[in-house]
């Protein structure tokens, strides 16, 4: 597989260290120079991208990694207990889709991760371009924080709330580090993946949250260290039996800031709307940008619920006794992305994250 992204991407992080967790074979590759080819296969210019042997492209990780399951069915990272893996799926999206804002504010507002970053990109994405080195790194600089920073809602109002969420999120993975090796047990889950999104190439490898996560969160530190190390071949894929009690505080951050949003969003497109708000843990996050793929994503998450059995329904209303976590279960709740509704993905024409289209309900 050629795995076209960047060394310091957020989601080709995660794919990267599953790909090395089963052991298969890959080639990573900038995605600049190969910009053409990737937007006609996938339909959008997204990290990361892969180009198979047999042809076909994939893109977006969740799907990819779905995929890449059924091709390797040895040493799963999908609990097969169906309140366990959705639990993991709901810790997976909440890590690819919220964590988001605060790993780009990170890095990008502030000064020595923005240089770094700037310079790592500038030097993959641009090297054939014959432009001054500072002229590039520049351009990197503002059109990241312009378009995931300031664009996503992060500014004085909300900066201590962005950065609070990360604080959260290492505080409630140490509480479950302390008692397992992984999120849910022996071996990483899909979860843990979900998490190294943001903790690998972000968190803990940009100069201003890795001095954080050192301090705070030690043993969040090791952990992603165990998980690029990991190799199914020398760890059982043995999950829990049961959501242990304390995964309860990353359930009730989910619940009040991943879900609220995913909520918010999805009634902003099925008006229309461009642009929505939300009120957050006491915080207004203003002029958000509405996001088609993110109905798909609450669509994929309220589909999980609705195929457990009305005994695990119930087990999963029970982790989950924040009012914000109904709209999982929401009976009168009818939003439609219309996206990949033939269920193709990873093999289908990808979106934009922030690309709205047109709504259906």
């Amino acid at each position: 597989m050629r795995v076209y992204g960047s060394k310091i991407s957020y989601y080709t992080g995660k794919l990267e260290s599953y790909l090395r967790y089963k052991e298969v074979g890959y080639e990573s590759l900038p995605l600049a120079p190969h910009g053409k080819a990737i937007k006609l296969n996938t339909g959008t210019l997204q990290m990361p991208a892969v180009e198979r042997d047999d042809g076909r492209w994939m893109s977006d990780s969740t799907p990819i990694i779905a995929q890449l399951e059924k091709e390797y069915p040895e040493a799963p990272v999908i609990p097969s207990d169906p309140v366990v893996r959705f639990i993991a799926l709901l810790m997976e999206d909440y890590a690819d889709e919220w964590l988001w804002r605060p790993a780009m504010h990170y890095r990008w507002s502030y000064r020595d991760s923005r240089e770094l970053a700037a310079s790592v990109l500038a030097a993959e994405q641009t090297k054939d371009i014959p432009l001054p080195g500072w002229l590039k790194r520049q351009f990197f600089k503002s059109r990241q924080r312009i378009g995931f920073v300031v664009r996503d809602g992060v500014c004085d109002a909300t900066w201590d709330h962005v950065e609070a969420g990360y604080f959260a999120a290492l505080d409630n993975m140490t509480c479950m580090l302390k008692r397992r090796r992984f999120l849910l047990g022996d071996a990483p889950s899909v979860a843990d993946f979900g998490l190294m999104a943001p903790m690998f190439r972000h968190f803990s490898q940009d100069p201003t949250p890795l001095a954080l996560m050192l301090n705070r969160a030690p043993d969040v530190f090791a952990w992603v260290s165990r998980m690029w190390n990991a190799k199914a071949t020398t760890l059982p894929p043995e999950f829990v039996d049961v959501i242990p009690t304390d995964a309860a505080p990353m359930l009730k951050e989910i619940s009040e800031t991943h879900l609220h949003q995913l909520a918010a969003n999805a009634e902003a497109y099925k008006s229309g709307m461009r642009q929505f708000s939300m009120r957050v843990q006491g915080f207004e996050y203003v002029k958000l940008p509405v996001s088609r793929y993110r109905v798909a994503c609450l669509e994929a998450l309220r589909e999980g619920y609705s195929a457990l059995a009305e005994e695990q329904k119930s087990s999963v209303q029970a982790l989950l006794p924040h009012p914000e976590a109904g709209i999982l279960w929401d009976p009168d709740f009818c939003v439609r992305s219309g996206y990949d509704e033939e269920k193709l993905a990873p093999f289908n024409k990808a979106i934009n994250v922030y690309g709205t289209g047109v709504p259906r309900s």
